[in-house]
């Protein structure tokens, strides 16, 4: 949703497609959990630091916070300063109204904890990245 909506801002895409007003949620569109890649990237480094031959893990990387996709496409235009214009489409086959997640066992087993949870500062890193290397 983020780097689509960053296109739009940018001018490179017309409009956004919003999957959905009608889910049981606050606003009406579904509900994400969205984590900051320096967050993702600290977590796969302490990830291959545990790391035993033979033995594998599986972990799940989230905040444990969603923002449903209304939040993020204001916080898009608060950030970038742009409009981005959407369109409401019909629900996606099979997208849950809520979908967010516990990543405990990566905090107690690699002692990770997510330290950019803040949605503001991932879409305005994001929006940083995207205006230096994709315009």
């Amino acid at each position: 949703m983020i780097p689509i909506a960053l296109q739009v801002a940018a001018g490179q895409c017309t409009r956004l497609q919003l999957y959905g007003d009608d889910y049981a949620t606050t606003d009406g569109t579904c509900v994400r959990d969205y984590i900051h890649v320096a967050d993702l990237a600290a977590a796969y480094l302490l990830a291959l630091e545990a790391m035993t031959a033979g033995e594998h893990r599986v972990y799940n990387l989230w905040t444990g916070a969603g923002f449903s996709n209304r939040q993020v496409i204001d916080v898009v235009r608060e950030v970038t300063r742009h409009p981005v214009p959407m369109d409401v489409a019909p629900r996606r086959p099979g997208d849950p109204a809520n979908l967010v997640a516990s990543s405990e066992k990566a905090r107690t087993e690699l002692g990770w904890t997510p330290q950019k949870p803040n949605l503001h500062e991932i879409v305005a890193d994001a929006w940083n990245f995207h205006r230096t290397f994709c315009s």
